[in-house]
C-alpha cells in the first residue's frame, strides 16, 4: 500500500518540484496551494505524510501544524523552512513536527525524510500490532479454565491488576504462573510499558545481578561496555521474576533496597538510579520455609508478600482438562495445518486421571505428540505415551491395528528403561550423599552426561551444601 503524501505551500514551483521528485512507488502525492483546502483535505482523505511551508498567507505553517497534530496527531509534518525560519522550525518540532528541511534542498534529501517519517509510521503500526495481540492474549478471560480454583485466581488478577501493588505468584512448576503474571501486566495501567522477564533459575549471582542492575565499563573481568540493566529497561513498566526462591542473599539484599527506596547502583557504579517497576514476582519454593531456614531474608519476603496468588495444581483443577486439551490441540493442529482431531473417550478418561506432576505444561507436551502422532481423525490412548505408562490396566484400550499394538509395545519396553535409569541415578545420588560431581565419579560417567539423565527424570539434588 502506497504512502499517502500531501504537499501544502502557497508557490506553484514547490508544489510542482516536491510533487515530481516523490511521485510514483512507492507514494502516492497530492499538493494544494490553499492552507485551508489542506486542513479539509486531511480531514477527508486521512494523509500519512504532510509536507507543510511555514511561511503562508492566511493563516502560517504553525497554526496548520496544530491544527493536524490535535485532529490527527498519527500524522507525521514535515516543515519546509526557509535559512531565516530556523528558530521558528524548532519551535515547529516542540509543537510537534516529524522533521523540518531548509531550503532549498536537493531532492534525495526531501524522499530520506520522508523515508524515515515512513518507516516510523510502519514501526508503530506493527508495535501497536503486537501490543494490541499480547494484551489479547493474556486478558484473564482467555485464560482457560472455569473450575470454582480459577475463578478464585480470575477475581484476584482482576483486583490487583489495576493497583502498582507487588505481587507474589506461587504454585507448582507448569501451572501457569508466568500467564497470570502477564495477565496482570497486560490488564493494568502499564499495558503498554515493557513487561521483562529474568529467569533467576539460570543466572549466577554476578550475572544476576548485572542483568538486574546492568554494569559500567571494567566492573569486571569481561565489562567491555556500559550495560543497561533491567530494572531500567523496565521501567514504568513491570519486571517479572520468576523463582524467586533462587536469588542469593547478596543480591535479595540489594533488590530490597530497590523495592524500598525505588532506586539501585549499576554493578561497578557509584551513581544511583531511580526506577518506577512494578514488580510480581513467581516460585515454586515455599519461602516460609526458607525464611525460617534462613536462606531466604524475611524483610523481602514481606515486601513481595504483598499480594499472594496461589495457582493450583491441574490435579485439583481436573473439571479443566477437557477444555484445555482441546485448547492446546486446537492450536498445534493449526500451525501443524491439519483437520482438528477428536479424543476417544478412553484417551479423554487417561487425560482427566492422570496426575499431571508437570501441570498444564506437561498436558500441553503431552497434547503436542499425540497431534503429531494422530494420523486419522481420532486422538486415541497409543498416541499418549508418558500417560499410557503410568496408567491402571484397567483403564487401557485394547490396540485396534497393528501399528498401535506396535506402539504400545515399544512404549513399553521404553518405560522399563526409563524406570532403570531413574533407580540408577537416584541410589547413586544416596550413595553419594546427592553430591553431583562425587555421582558422576561413582558411576563413571561424564558429570554433564550425568546432569543430563537427572534432567530427563526431573531429579534435582535438594540439598546442595556438599556440591563441588
Amino acid at each position: 500500500m502506497k504512502a499517502r503524501i500531501l504537499i501544502v505551500d502557497d508557490e506553484d514551483i514547490v508544489l510542482r518540484s516536491c510533487t515530481r521528485i516523490l511521485d510514483g512507488d512507492p507514494y502516492q502525492v497530492d499538493s494544494v496551494l490553499d492552507p485551508w483546502e489542506a486542513l479539509r483535505r486531511i480531514d477527508e482523505n486521512g494523509y500519512d505524510i504532510v509536507v507543510l511551508d511555514i511561511m503562508m498567507p492566511n493563516i502560517d505553517g504553525l497554526q496548520v501544524l496544530q491544527h493536524v497534530k490535535e485532529r490527527h496527531p498519527d500524522v507525521d509534518v514535515i516543515m519546509m523552512t526557509g535559512l531565516s525560519q530556523i528558530q521558528t522550525a524548532v519551535k515547529a518540532m516542540k509543537l510537534g513536527a516529524f522533521d523540518y528541511l531548509p531550503k532549498p534542498f536537493d531532492p534525495d534529501e526531501l524522499k530520506m525524510v520522508v523515508d524515515r517519517a515512513i518507516e516510523r509510521q510502519r514501526l508503530l503500526r506493527e508495535n501497536r500490532t503486537l501490543k494490541s495481540e499480547a494484551g489479547s492474549r493474556y486478558r484473564f478471560e482467555n485464560i482457560v479454565g472455569a473450575s470454582a480454583p480459577m475463578q478464585s485466581v480470575y477475581r484476584l488478577i482482576a483486583q490487583c491488576a489495576p493497583t502498582n501493588c507487588t505481587v507474589l505468584v506461587t504454585g507448582e512448576s507448569g501451572t501457569g504462573k508466568e500467564m497470570v503474571a502477564r495477565a496482570i501486566h497486560y490488564n493494568s495501567l502499564r499495558k503498554d510499558q515493557p513487561f521483562v522477564v529474568v529467569d533467576c533459575n539460570t543466572l549466577s549471582e554476578n550475572l544476576l545481578e548485572s542483568e538486574l542492575f546492568g554494569h559500567v565499563k571494567g566492573a569486571f573481568t569481561g565489562a567491555v561496555a556500559h550495560k543497561r540493566g533491567l530494572f531500567e529497561l523496565a521501567n514504568n513498566g513491570t519486571l517479572f521474576l520468576d523463582e524467586l526462591g533462587n536469588i542469593p542473599l547478596p543480591t535479595q539484599a540489594k533488590l530490597l533496597r530497590v523495592l524500598q527506596e525505588h532506586e539501585f547502583k549499576a554493578v561497578g557504579d557509584t551513581r544511583t538510579q531511580a526506577t518506577n517497576v512494578r514488580l510480581i514476582a513467581a516460585t515454586n519454593a515455599d519461602l516460609k520455609a526458607m525464611v525460617a531456614e534462613g536462606t531466604f531474608r524475611e524483610d523481602l519476603y514481606y515486601r513481595v508478600n504483598v499480594f499472594p496468588i496461589h495457582v493450583p495444581p491441574l490435579r485439583e483443577r481436573r473439571d479443566d482438562i477437557p477444555a484445555l486439551a482441546f485448547h492446546f490441540l486446537k492450536a498445534f493442529c493449526q500451525e501443524l495445518g491439519r483437520p482438528v482431531p477428536k479424543i476417544s473417550d478412553g484417551a479423554m478418561s487417561l487425560l482427566v486421571n492422570h496426575a499431571w506432576p508437570g501441570n498444564v505444561r506437561e498436558l500441553q507436551n503431552a497434547i503436542q505428540r499425540a497431534a503429531i502422532l494422530a494420523s486419522d481423525d481420532m486422538v486415541r490412548q497409543a498416541h499418549l505415551a508418558g500417560i499410557l505408562e503410568s496408567a491402571p490396566k484397567s483403564e487401557l484400550e485394547v490396540p485396534r491395528t497393528a501399528e498401535e499394538l506396535k506402539h504400545v509395545k515399544k512404549i513399553a519396553r521404553e518405560k522399563s528403561v526409563e524406570d532403570i535409569e531413574k533407580l540408577f541415578v537416584q541410589e547413586t545420588l544416596k550413595r553419594n550423599v546427592w553430591n553431583v560431581t562425587r555421582s558422576a565419579e561413582a558411576a563413571g560417567m561424564q558429570r554433564a552426561n550425568f546432569q543430563a539423565l537427572m534432567k530427563k527424570h526431573n531429579i534435582r539434588v535438594r540439598d546442595t551444601a556438599g556440591e563441588e
